[in-house]
């Protein structure tokens, strides 16, 4: 087994950032997730739980892909928990596709960053475990490694989500006004009438 770790700051409020987390897929930094279907989601003792299935293009190499059977589409299931009162999101990530071969189990934190609460804190971890195969241990290092190079990826694709939050917030808000200044312009001229 190969373990990958990391701990990244995003310049957001923690609200900001699992909304983008929600709403990460499709993106153009990570083209390899091609769907998302929700399995199960309900609220227990007000913690959001929710169960995802996630549809991937793995990209194997061919000689990869040669030994462990390849389809088109590999699968995973994420399981996820956003509590509100001590402000936490933790996803816990597993792939189903291949697992014979390769479990990945990936869990990601989302907590305000404890020294400023305008920002937050994401941790995250990755397992790598390669069975019945030769050379587990340089696939264990193979897959670890582009676990940390999509990472970065990973971070992108949430500062791509997290500005088209805010612009349709800026956007919203100009409807919302002109909406208002029209409203008032309306009444404006049937007080003018009467």
């Amino acid at each position: 087994m190969k373990i990958w770790s990391s701990e990244h700051a995003f310049s957001h409020p923690w609200e900001t950032v699992v909304q983008a987390a929600w709403r990460k897929y499709p993106n153009p930094h990570n083209t390899s997730v091609v769907g998302i279907d929700v399995v199960d989601r309900k609220v227990d003792k007000g913690i959001l739980k929710s169960h995802r299935l996630l549809s991937t293009e793995w990209g194997l190499p061919d000689w990869a892909a040669r030994l462990i059977g390849k389809d088109k589409i590999a699968y995973g299931s994420e399981y996820s928990e956003v509590d509100s009162t001590s402000r936490s999101m933790t996803l816990k990530s597993r792939n189903i596709t291949f697992c014979n071969y390769i479990s990945i189990d990936e869990t990601l934190i989302y907590q305000p960053h404890p020294e400023d609460q305008n920002r937050t804190l994401l941790k995250q971890e990755a397992r790598v475990t390669v069975k019945n195969l030769a050379l587990c241990s340089y696939f264990e290092n193979l897959l670890t490694n582009n676990i940390s190079k999509k990472a970065d990826k990973g971070r992108e694709a949430m500062e791509w989500v997290i500005s088209k939050i805010k612009a349709e917030t800026v956007d919203l808000s100009q409807a919302a006004r002109q909406s208002m200044d029209s409203v008032m312009h309306n009444v404006s001229n049937l007080e003018s009438t009467v």
